[in-house]
């Protein structure tokens, strides 16, 4: 069993384009087991990154932590298994720098947003300005978690049935 420690640092995000990451400080553990015909590798992550707020799309400071396994194969042939890395003969070395990015970007908690009172209020405005369902009440943290409920309580609330909707609905009870 081996053993590297990686610090990832902004230098690290900033080489990358269109990522979810902005800046970070993270540190990696890397336990590498060798065996006879693949090497695995046992990923711990712990660390803070920088990435754009949900709701006012200013950055926010995240803690992101994760414990992961990659297994990397030596063989010639691809895969199409996500967590099966393949190294092929001529290789002398692994690139790990893609895995960790991915694995730092699937330690992100699905929703990421300010702490409450903390996102810009200038955007918040703008989003109550352009609101579609627009009530008198203004737009703030709570709304976003009913916004995304918003498609399957207007579905219920609604008399009037698109017919092509009404198609689909059928094609489920003609399943059964």
């Amino acid at each position: 069993m081996h053993t590297f420690e990686f610090d990832i640092t902004n230098a690290f995000f900033e080489q990358v384009e269109y990522s979810l990451i902005e800046k970070g400080n993270v540190h990696v553990t890397l336990n590498l087991e060798k065996k006879e015909t693949m090497m695995v590798g046992d990923f711990t992550i712990n660390g803070k990154v920088e990435t754009s707020c949900d709701l006012c799309n200013d950055p926010v400071e995240v803690d992101i932590e994760g414990e992961y396994q990659l297994i990397f194969k030596f063989d010639d042939k691809p895969t199409d298994d996500e967590s099966l890395i393949i190294v092929y003969p001529e290789e002398f070395e692994i690139d790990i720098r893609e895995n960790l990015l991915e694995l730092i970007s699937v330690s992100l908690p699905s929703r990421t947003i300010h702490p409450d009172g903390e996102c810009n209020e200038e955007m918040l405005e703008l989003l109550n300005e352009y609101r579609i369902n627009a009530d008198d009440e203004d737009f703030d943290d709570e709304d976003f978690e009913e916004a995304e409920d918003m498609d399957e309580e207007s579905d219920e609330d609604d008399e009037y049935i698109d017919p092509r909707w009404a198609a689909l609905k059928g094609l489920n009870n003609n399943e059964e």
